[in-house]
Parts: C-alpha cells; sequence; structure tokens
C-alpha cells in the first residue's frame, strides 16, 4: 500500500510547496482536487488544457516532487436538477477526464450526484425511506430516468479518454450512499464504476467498514483515510440522522475525526488487512476534515497513525504453511 493524502487541505501552499511538505513527511502519493466541491486551489484543468507551457510546468512539478499522482478528484453533482448547476459539475468532470488522458491518470473520484423528485424540481432531493410512495415513485424516476442513463452515457465518454475507474464516494446525500446502492449502480452501468471507499460516511450510518469491504470486494477503487467519532450522549437522545452545522461539535450526534480519534487501532487495522485480502493494495489517501484541529496538526497525527497500521511491503512467503 501507499500513504497518500487529498491535497485540498494544503491549498493555502502553491503545489511545489505542498508536493515538498508531503514528501518530506514520508507520504508516496498524492490525490489532486480540480473542480467541483474540492474546488480547482492546485490544478484548473481548463488553464492547463489550453496552455501547453503550463500543464508541462504542472507535470514538471509532480514529477520533480517524486510524489505519485493517484487520482484527481472532482467531486460534484452532474445530475444536479438545476441545469445550470448540473452543466458546471459536468464540465468540471469532463475536463478532469481530459487533463488525466494528458497526464497519464487512469483514475477519478467524483460523486455519482443526486436528481431532484422529479423533471420539474429545482433541487436534489434524497429519499431515506419507502413510503409514503412518493419517495418510491421518487426513487425510480432517479433511478431509471436520470441516474442510470446518466452514468450509462459519461462511462463511455471516460473510456474514450483513457479512464479506467471511476471511484465514487459512498455518501449521504446522493444516490450511491452505501454498499448496497454502489453495486446496484455498478451492476446497472459498467464495472467502470467502483467505490471510493470512506468509512467516515459509513461509520454513523452503522455500516461496519470491515463488511463492506468483504461484499465490495474487487469494487473498491480507491480509499479515503478519515474517521468519525459518534457521540453516544447526543446520539442516545436524537438519533445519527443530524442537520446541525459541522462546527457545532458539542451538540452533533458525530463528527468527523483525523483517524484513530474516532475508532481506536485495531479497527483500522482490520479495515487494513480486509483490503488486502479483497485485491485493494493501493493508496490510503488521507482527507482531513477534523473540526477540532488545525489542517497541520490533523495531518500529522493521520501520518504518523497509519504509519503503524498501513502495509507497505508485498506479502511475504508462508514458509510456515
Amino acid at each position: 500500500m501507499k500513504l497518500s493524502v487529498f491535497s485540498v487541505v494544503l491549498q493555502s501552499m502553491p503545489l511545489a510547496e505542498a508536493l515538498d511538505y508531503l514528501r518530506q513527511n514520508g507520504v508516496q502519493a498524492v490525490e489532486i482536487g480540480c473542480g467541483g466541491f474540492p474546488g480547482k486551489a492546485h490544478c484548473d484543468p481548463s488553464v492547463l488544457l489550453s496552455d501547453a507551457s503550463k500543464l508541462d510546468e504542472f507535470k514538471s512539478t509532480v514529477k520533480n516532487s517524486g510524489i505519485e499522482l493517484a487520482a484527481l478528484s472532482v467531486h460534484g453533482n452532474a445530475v444536479h436538477p438545476d441545469k445550470a448547476v448540473a452543466a458546471s459539475f459536468q464540465s468540471d468532470f469532463e475536463n478532469a477526464v481530459l487533463l488525466a488522458e494528458k497526464l497519464g491518470v487512469t483514475r477519478v473520484v467524483t460523486f455519482s450526484g443526486c436528481p431532484g423528485g422529479s423533471a420539474e424540481d429545482k433541487t436534489p432531493n434524497w429519499v431515506t425511506c419507502p413510503w409514503p410512495d412518493d419517495f418510491s415513485r421518487i426513487l425510480d424516476y432517479q433511478w431509471n430516468e436520470v441516474l442510470i442513463p446518466y452514468w450509462k452515457n459519461t462511462v463511455r465518454f471516460a473510456g474514450e479518454h483513457g479512464i479506467q475507474k471511476i471511484a465514487l464516494e459512498m455518501h449521504p446525500g446522493f444516490c450511491v450512499y452505501n454498499p448496497e446502492s454502489m453495486m446496484r449502480l455498478r451492476d446497472s452501468v459498467s464495472t467502470m464504476l467502483g467505490a471510493n471507499f470512506d468509512p467516515s460516511h459509513l461509520f454513523w450510518q452503522g455500516i461496519d467498514p470491515v463488511s463492506a469491504i468483504r461484499y465490495l470486494g474487487d469494487a473498491i477503487y480507491f480509499f479515503h483515510a478519515k474517521d468519525t467519532k459518534i457521540d453516544e450522549l447526543n446520539t442516545g437522545r436524537t438519533g445519527v440522522l443530524d442537520t446541525k452545522h459541522y462546527g457545532d461539535e458539542i451538540h452533533r450526534s458525530w463528527v468527523f475525526r483525523s483517524v484513530g480519534y474516532g475508532h481506536d487501532m485495531q479497527l483500522w487495522k482490520d479495515i487494513v488487512s480486509n483490503l488486502r485480502m479483497v485485491g485493494y493494495d493501493d493508496v490510503m489517501s488521507i482527507e482531513h476534515e477534523d473540526s477540532l484541529m488545525s489542517g497541520n496538526e490533523g495531518l500529522q497525527k493521520a501520518i504518523s497513525f497509519l504509519k503503524q497500521v498501513m502495509t507497505f511491503e508485498d506479502r511475504g512467503g508462508m514458509y510456515w504453511a
């Protein structure tokens, strides 16, 4: 495995400085945001695609750093019911794919997206229950009329430009939010679609990450190393569905934490071991969204923690068997 960082946490630094910081701290790979919700602080595909000299400079910066470019991330909602919003996200995604082709990167990370509840809606509608029957009809519309047709067209475009893996982050608020919905879309569209496995979004839903890893198997295409702390006092009173602002930590049912601050080292060791058992021996990319720590401290603690739990060398021979 290789230790990676999602570079948006270092967006205040120029790319070269950020990569140097990562290298000095023993990080081997980087995931770079290039549009959508992650922004374009380190990489603006529309600029790089239109200026050969700037593209060459970007390539040289990454190459000279000694850090592997593991993926381009362009999380967005290209099936947003507001056509102008959807078009903006779609443009970012397509530019990320075209840039990945120029860079020789074959993996992009994004969201599945979430449509409205009907063709007349202007805002997304995330359904969490089947009744009243309105909700089941919404799900039928979202999946069969919007989501599946969209992704069939999108994987065709991505494949024409060298993309081999589109890693969808299973994130509540979007149609793909858990392992079951991930596999539903993959089975309906293409094996080009797989999971960006981020345990932080699974923990608070009550999903066991080890069970999820076993279920998804070779459909895991990327991994975000981020933790979640469930606040048992608040959850016991209000449950896990929580719309309070992330900054209201003391009242929330759960908050995102750096790895090790939500769950202990043994669980993270089990996650690493099971990833290897199902064949995922790729990057673990730290995503810092811990509101109780600075970006630097959160990264330092996550890097130190993961160095203890990750397995970096190839398997040895079983001399005892």
